[in-house]
């Protein structure tokens, strides 16, 4: 089903909400993350509130250590 993004929400900001949610299901800290993904801990942060714009390479390798698909993490967007 395909859902358009309303005009006043950002693709980034859906990104990362949606990581957040799927970082607190699995019960990991940003730190727990950011280790698993090779990456700093501030950088998962920054994605989360959408003040840095994520690669699709960092994103293939967040989705991998939330062990997701990254078509898991861009489902909303």
């Amino acid at each position: 089903m395909l859902r358009l993004v309303p005009p006043n929400r950002n693709l980034y900001k859906i990104l990362g909400e949606t990581i957040r949610a799927e970082r607190i299901k699995a019960d990991l800290s940003q730190e727990q993350l950011a280790e698993k993904a090779g990456v700093a801990r501030n950088y998962i942060g920054n994605i989360e509130r959408a003040e840095h714009k994520v690669t699709l390479e960092t994103l293939g390798r967040i989705a991998k250590a939330l062990n997701l698909h990254v078509s898991d993490l861009t489902r909303d967007i």
